[in-house]
């Protein structure tokens, strides 16, 4: 009876040992996200409610980040197609965007506007320029209006100058102010009106404001005009007309000479105060970027149309010729000042353009006069091009 109870006690105890090892089997083992929910004290409908609203803000941050790279995208592909593929009028009215999608300093900028008159003398060959008034111009100073004042002059006669009052602290300025310009009939058609308004600073660089550009050619002057006129960016380069010279070359290698003669020249830039020029012609050589040998032809007194057919020969040996600068000047002549240079070119094998194919056709027809009309370029443009160096006289073999 002993040995049964004795082995009934010892096979007892294994039965808990299982239940035991089922229970730890199924509390050991539980779900990641359910083993954080049980150490958070807060009742399951509250963790799911943080949850979903939770969801919600997510879901609404990446529709938001969606909805700006769709419209920045659209933004972009309207202004590429405007800048870049608008050919003419027609086209710009059809792909133009609306003006809230352009973004600012695409669309030009309003300046304002100003009313002039103008009126042409055939008989007096005068004409006479109204500046009215200006209205809506650009604030330019810091306290939001301007102080502008209007300079008025023809691109044929760039040194005559005039300019109204300057009127302090206005965006709409009355100016009725009247000037006159002597200015031919033959030389209407091929200048250019400029009205360009300002702003007056006292301590520094007077602002431009905008201008009108009005081509006398494009103008009806047998009526008094009358009119407003909006106004557009300055252009930034005036390009002034200083005038054209013909002259004509020939080479004969046999010889070594170079013939030049002077033929004339028209619509030179005027130099005195009268409206004339008093001009002459210098013809200059220059070897390897020095100035080498110069002749000059007689003056031409009070005209801008000189007819010089003057003859100029220089001795160049053929072995020279590609390095020869061939420089043509024209000059005022003052008696009491200075003579002022009003234009040049340069032709030789450093040439551009029409002055290149001048001296090419030379050297390519030995012996025969080759003539062509030249316009006068900037002193300044020439000379840098020319890059010259000090004066020097070169001996030549066998003269």
């Amino acid at each position: 009876m002993a040995n049964k109870m004795s082995s009934k006690s010892s096979t007892a105890p294994p039965a808990p040992s299982t239940a035991t090892a089922t229970t730890a089997l199924s509390t050991a083992n539980p779900g990641f996200i359910d083993g954080i929910i049980n150490k958070i004290p807060l009742p399951k409908w509250a963790l799911i409610a943080i949850a979903v609203v939770a969801g919600l803000l997510l879901i609404l941050f990446i529709i938001c980040i969606i909805k700006c790279c769709c419209c920045k995208k659209k933004h972009k592909k309207k202004e590429k197609l405007n800048l870049q593929n608008v050919n003419g009028s027609t086209t710009a009215s059809l792909v133009q965007p609306d003006m809230e999608d352009l973004e600012p300093g695409l669309e030009d900028e309003k300046r304002g506007r100003l009313q002039y008159s103008l009126e042409y003398n055939f008989r007096s060959q005068e004409m006479k320029v109204g500046v009215k008034q200006a209205a809506d111009l650009k604030a330019m100073d810091s306290s939001g209006t301007s102080d502008p004042y209007v300079i008025v002059y023809l691109t044929s006669d760039m040194r005559k100058k005039y300019e109204t009052k300057v009127f302090r602290k206005t965006l709409n300025p009355v100016f009725n102010e009247t000037f006159t310009f002597q200015i031919p009939q033959a030389e209407v058609s091929e200048s250019t009106l400029v009205m360009q308004i300002y702003d007056f600073n006292r301590f520094t660089k007077h602002d431009i404001m905008g201008e009108v550009r009005l081509p006398l050619g494009d103008i009806d002057l047998q009526h008094v005009i009358e009119q407003w006129h909006e106004l557009t960016a300055a252009s930034k380069i005036e390009q002034e007309r200083l005038g054209e010279i013909c002259f004509s070359l020939r080479y004969v290698p046999s010889t070594s000479k170079l013939t030049v003669v002077v033929l004339e020249a028209k619509k030179l830039k005027k130099m005195d105060s009268s409206g004339l020029s008093d001009p002459f012609v210098k013809v200059q050589l220059i070897l390897n970027k020095k100035k080498w040998k110069k002749k000059k032809t007689q003056v031409k007194k009070s005209t801008l149309s000189p007819y010089f057919n003057e003859v100029f020969t220089f001795e160049v040996p053929f072995n020279q010729i590609q390095n020869i600068d061939l420089v043509i000047s024209v000059w005022d002549h003052d008696k009491v000042t200075k003579n002022e240079q009003i234009g040049k070119v340069f032709l030789g094998c450093r040439a551009t353009g029409n002055q290149l194919r001048h001296w090419s056709d030379m050297l390519a027809n030995p012996r025969r006069p080759i003539a062509q009309w030249h316009s006068l370029q900037p002193v300044e443009e020439v000379d840098n091009a020319l890059g010259l160096k000090s004066h020097f006289k070169l001996p030549l073999p066998g003269k």
